[in-house]
């Protein structure tokens, strides 16, 4: 069963600078493929390869949206469903922090820099026209309450309690399955 998305969060860090990583990745790459004489040598481009999986995976992977029933956030290596009615806190400091049941869900996609979490701390509660973060994180909750108060669950209840068995997780097996072949590629270049 497909649920529609409700709203989609842009993620806030490190979309620049994995790009710029990616394009470093490759053209160690294509140097070291082009030019087998003075380019790089096998273990640099493998090492290069692995590095772009990890870059990949930790900077441009990472999203956070709504469905009509489930907060959804995908990580570096799996992605997470946890259903709006059983978050029970969202806090957005450097991360995003989703607490449900005796779980504790964490998604690099959107968060605050050092200076604005330690600015934030300083102040009082942080409106929605601040910062992006703290839109976002007003909005998980609009979004969470109102499930909550559609569905008639109440905060911190038995029934809320029981919802957050719900959670699922999926592995993301291409990332996991190309990040193990290219460490592998750089061990072996690495031994011979």
């Amino acid at each position: 069963m497909a649920d529609d998305v409700v709203e989609n969060f842009r993620p806030t860090s490190g979309r620049i600078m994995g790009v710029i990583a990616l394009a470093m990745v490759a053209a160690v790459v294509l140097i070291g493929l082009l030019d087998r004489e003075q380019g790089f040598p096998p273990v640099v481009m493998w090492a290069a390869l692995c590095v772009g999986v990890v870059v990949w995976a930790a900077m441009l992977r990472p999203r956070l949206w709504v469905t009509t029933s489930d907060v959804v956030m995908r990580n570096m290596f799996s992605t997470v469903w946890v259903p709006l009615v059983a978050v029970e806190q969202v806090v957005v400091r450097q991360v995003v922090a989703l607490k449900a049941g005796d779980q504790r869900f964490v998604s690099p996609s959107v968060g605050k820099s050092w200076r604005q979490t330690l600015k934030s701390s300083k102040e009082p509660k942080p409106g929605a026209t601040q910062s992006y973060p703290a839109f976002v994180e007003e909005r998980l909750h609009q979004l969470t309450e109102e499930a909550r108060a559609k569905s008639g669950v109440k905060l911190l209840s038995d029934e809320q309690l029981a919802l957050a068995d719900g959670v699922r997780r999926s592995w993301a097996w291409p990332e996991i399955a190309v990040l193990v072949v290219t460490f592998v590629g750089f061990v072996v270049a690495l031994i011979i």
